[in-house]
C-alpha cells in the first residue's frame, strides 16, 4: 500500500481528506427550517413575555412546548430557554425602595420605608419546602385568586422569615412574603379565604443585609446567617440587632428558580431603631 493510500488518497481507505476552501464552511441546509422555527417561536414568546405580568413562568411553558414539538436539535431548545432567562434580567421587576445608611465589605444596613406585603404562614421543618409551599399560595393570589380577581405583577424579593421553635417538634416555622406593587400598597386585594394569606403592614425599619449567590438551601442559609452575625459583632452595630422581632432572620430571594447563573440572595436581620444615625427613634420593625 502506498503512502498516498495511507493518508487517504484512496477513497476506500479509512482516512478521509479534510475539505478545502468553501467546502470546509459549507452550511447544512437541514438547519434552515429548524432555525426558522426557533426564531418564530422566540418572537412569539418575546411578545407574550413583554405583556405578561409574571414573565418568569413562561420559561417552563416554553420548555414543555419544545418537548412536545420534539425539537430535532436539543441545543436549539437550550439556546431559546437561555434567551428567555436573559430577557428576564432586562425586564424590570419592582422591588421595595431603600437607602443604604452604612456599608462594609461583607454587609450593609438599609433603611426601608413603610410597605405592605402579602404573607403566607407555613409550619414545616424545611426552609426550601416551606418557601415553595408558601410561594405556591402567593402565586395563586397574584394570578387572580383574590376577591377583586386582580392579576398582580411579579415583584422581588420573595422573603422567607424564620420563626425558631414554632414549628413541629420545636423546629422552625416560616412566613413567606410577597412585596405588593406600588399600585396595591394602599389597598391590597383581599385573598381568597382558602389560601390562608394576610396582608402585613411594615413600619419604617432598618435591616442589616448580607448578600450571597447560588441557590438558597437548607444547608447554606444558616452558614450565611452566622457570617452576618460575626460581621455585625465586629462592627459599630454589634449591640443594635433587635430582640424585639419574632423572627431570627429572613432570606430574600431575587432570582427566578430557573435562573442558574448570577443569582442574588440576601440574609436580613432587624436592627433596633434607637436614635442611630439614619434610623429614626421609635420606628421599630413590625415584621
Amino acid at each position: 500500500m502506498s503512502v498516498t493510500q495511507l493518508l487517504g488518497g484512496n477513497s476506500t481507505s479509512g482516512i478521509t481528506a479534510k475539505p478545502k476552501g468553501r467546502e470546509r464552511y459549507a452550511f447544512d441546509r437541514n438547519y434552515v427550517p429548524i432555525l426558522y422555527r426557533t426564531l418564530g417561536l422566540s418572537v412569539l414568546l418575546f411578545v407574550v413575555w413583554d405583556k405578561s405580568p409574571n414573565p418568569w413562568f413562561i420559561v417552563p411553558c416554553a420548555s414543555q412546548l419544545l418537548h412536545q414539538r420534539k425539537m430535532e436539535k436539543p441545543w436549539l431548545s437550550l439556546m431559546l430557554i437561555s434567551i428567555l432567562c436573559c430577557l428576564a434580567l432586562c425586564k424590570g421587576i419592582e422591588s421595595p425602595e431603600f437607602a443604604v445608611i452604612h456599608a462594609e465589605s461583607d454587609f450593609e444596613v438599609r433603611l426601608y420605608p413603610e410597605s405592605t406585603w402579602m404573607t403566607a404562614s407555613v409550619r414545616d421543618i424545611s426552609f426550601e419546602k416551606s418557601t415553595w409551599n408558601g410561594f405556591h399560595r402567593l402565586f395563586q393570589y397574584i394570578q387572580g385568586a383574590n376577591l377583586n380577581f386582580s392579576r398582580i405583577s411579579m415583584t422581588a424579593p420573595v422573603l422567607t422569615s424564620i420563626v425558631p421553635g414554632a414549628g413541629p417538634l420545636h423546629s422552625s416555622a416560616y412566613f413567606v412574603r410577597f412585596y405588593l406593587p406600588v399600585k396595591f400598597q394602599a389597598t391590597p386585594p383581599l385573598p381568597l379565604p382558602e389560601l390562608h394569606l394576610k396582608p402585613d403592614k411594615w413600619a419604617v425599619n432598618c435591616i442589616a443585609v448580607r448578600k450571597f449567590s447560588g441557590y438558597a438551601r437548607d444547608d447554606n442559609i444558616v452558614k450565611e446567617a452566622e457570617k452576618l452575625a460575626i460581621s455585625l459583632s465586629r462592627s459599630p452595630w454589634a449591640n443594635f440587632t433587635t430582640s424585639e422581632s419574632n423572627y431570627a432572620y429572613s432570606i430574600a430571594q431575587y432570582s427566578s428558580p430557573f435562573q442558574i447563573f448570577g443569582r442574588i440572595n440576601e440574609i436580613w436581620v432587624d436592627v433596633k431603631n434607637s436614635g442611630l444615625e439614619g434610623c429614626e427613634s421609635g420606628s421599630v420593625s413590625t415584621y
